[in-house]
C-alpha cells in the first residue's frame, strides 16, 4: 500500500465508553512515512480514578499498572507533538477514539480538532463494504444464497437454518441449541431501571436524558438543581425511579458498587491513582 501523506493509526484504552466522563488509560501511536519509515509511541496513563474490574478482565490492566503512570495532562504534549499533520486511522475512531481524545484534550485547555485531518476508519469501510444483515449470515453459514429475502417466511426459515449451523460451529460438540445463549454481548452499562433512563457510573447515578444527559450525576443535580427533579416527577417514570428521586430530593442518594470493583472513591482518597 502507497502512503503519500504521513499516517498515523491510533487505539485508546479507557475506563469505560462514556465520552464524556471516562478516561484514557492507555494509547497507542503508530506512524507510517511516505518513505517506509515507522515509529511508535506507547504510553499508559493514571486516569486518577478506579479502573472497573470489567475493564481489567478485558484490557489486562489494573489499578496497579497506572499507579506510577503520568496523568493524560502530562503526556498531552507528546501526544500532540508525535501525531503533527499527519492523517489519522484506526477501527471505530470516528464514534469512539478520537472524541474521548477531543475530551480529554478539552480538560485541559487544549483544543484538538481532528475533523479537519483526513480521517480512515477501518470499521466504517468494512461494515460499508461487508454487509452483515440476514442474507449474509445465511450465505456465510449456510453456504447458499437467501431466496425470497424480506419475505417473513423465508427469513423465518432462514433464521432456523442459520442457528442449526451456528450450534454445529460453536457447540463445541454439543447439539443443543442452549448452547448458544452464552454467546451474549457483555456490556460496561449498568442501568438502574428497566427503561434505561439513568445509568451507573462509578457509584453514582447518572440520567441518560434532557439537559444533565450523561454529564451530572443525580446527587450533583439535588444539590444544584432540585426543581428539576422535581419536574421529573411529574414525567411518566416508573414508580422506582420515582421513588429515587424523592429520596434524593431529601438528600438520600441511591449508592451502587459493582461485585469485585474498587470502591467509588474520589479527590485525593482514591488508592494509589495520583
Amino acid at each position: 500500500m502507497k502512503i503519500s501523506h504521513t499516517l498515523v493509526a491510533l487505539d485508546v484504552e479507557s475506563t469505560g465508553i462514556w465520552i464524556e466522563k471516562d478516561k484514557i488509560i492507555e494509547i497507542a501511536l503508530v506512524k507510517y512515512m511516505p518513505d517506509g519509515k515507522k515509529e511508535t509511541y506507547e504510553k499508559k496513563i493514571n486516569p486518577g480514578i478506579p479502573i472497573p474490574k470489567a475493564v481489567t478482565d478485558l484490557t489486562g490492566i489494573s489499578n496497579e499498572d497506572v499507579r506510577g503512570a503520568p496523568s493524560f495532562e502530562a503526556v498531552a504534549p507528546e501526544i500532540l507533538a508525535f501525531l503533527g499533520d499527519a492523517d489519522l486511522a484506526g477501527f471505530n475512531i470516528k464514534r469512539f477514539d478520537l472524541p474521548l481524545l477531543t475530551r480529554e484534550f478539552a480538560d485541559i485547555g487544549v483544543k484538538f480538532d481532528w475533523e479537519t485531518k483526513r480521517t480512515y476508519d477501518a470499521q466504517m469501510i468494512f461494515h460499508l463494504n461487508e454487509k452483515r444483515d440476514l442474507s449474509a449470515a445465511y450465505q456465510f453459514y449456510c453456504g447458499k444464497e437467501l431466496v425470497g429475502a424480506h419475505s417473513a417466511l423465508a427469513d423465518s426459515e432462514a433464521i432456523f437454518e442459520i442457528l442449526e449451523k451456528q450450534v454445529a460451529k460453536y457447540g463445541e460438540g454439543q447439539e443443543d441449541l442452549s448452547v448458544l445463549a452464552k454467546y451474549e454481548y457483555s456490556s460496561f452499562m449498568e442501568f438502574f431501571d428497566v427503561d434505561k433512563k439513568f445509568c451507573w457510573w462509578h457509584g453514582k447515578l447518572y440520567p441518560m436524558f434532557g439537559k444533565y444527559r450523561r454529564k451530572t450525576s443525580v446527587e450533583e443535580i439535588a444539590k444544584t438543581d432540585a426543581p428539576y427533579l422535581h419536574w421529573l416527577l411529574k414525567s411518566d417514570f416508573k414508580e422506582d425511579v420515582k421513588t429515587m428521586i424523592k429520596a434524593a430530593l431529601k438528600g438520600v442518594f441511591p449508592s451502587h458498587q459493582k461485585k469485585g470493583d474498587a470502591a467509588p472513591v474520589s479527590g485525593p482518597e482514591a488508592p494509589g491513582l495520583f
